[in-house]
């Protein structure tokens, strides 16, 4: 059984200085969310790899999850800015046999589709709910059937948990 984590990067500013979307920062809801959901992570499924967009966004967006995954190794890849669902696919095939916990962070379209289409079984509402979207910060937590990662199938993982920072702050209000 492999785990499989994909995380949208935080909310961001609408334009970088340099006017261009690689160089977006994150604002300051997105740097609270960051750590909300990394204090979140660390609760429930602490990954041995990171695979992070080099987008500017999902840089920062890890520098506030990584003090709370301290045993959380990072490869940040070019290749994951802006991909789309068959390149992050093949991201996580390429990765090491010796993981068994793998976090993924990077954008949307192709983090949500990727997310969708790794659906095998999972609990109505958080199906439903994420059918609609996956949100800045918004984590998605599968269990695969898989003995590597390069056997990893569509429609065939257990979509164990969707969480965002939205949801996060609600059950924290609700005590």
């Amino acid at each position: 059984m492999r785990h499989l984590i994909l995380l949208r990067h935080a909310k961001t500013e609408r334009d970088s200085e340099s006017g261009e979307d690689y160089d977006r920062r994150l604002d300051e809801r997105g740097q609270l969310d960051s750590a909300l959901i990394g204090a979140w992570l660390a609760a429930r499924q602490v990954p041995e790899l990171a695979l992070v967009s080099s987008a500017v966004r999902a840089r920062e967006t890890w520098d506030l999850l990584a003090p709370h995954l301290p045993r959380c190794r990072v490869e940040f890849q070019d290749a994951l800015y802006l991909a789309n669902p068959l390149q992050i696919f093949k991201a996580i095939r390429r990765a090491p046999d010796s993981i068994t916990s793998l976090l993924v962070l990077g954008h949307n379209p192709g983090l949500h589709e990727l997310a969708w289409n790794l659906i095998g079984e999972a609990p109505a509402s958080e199906r439903d709910t994420l059918a609609q979207n996956l949100p800045t910060c918004g984590t998605v937590m599968f269990d695969c059937p898989i003995p590597t990662w390069s056997k990893l199938a569509l429609q065939a993982n257990t979509l164990r948990e969707f969480m965002t920072p939205k949801q996060l702050k609600a059950d924290s209000n609700a005590r």
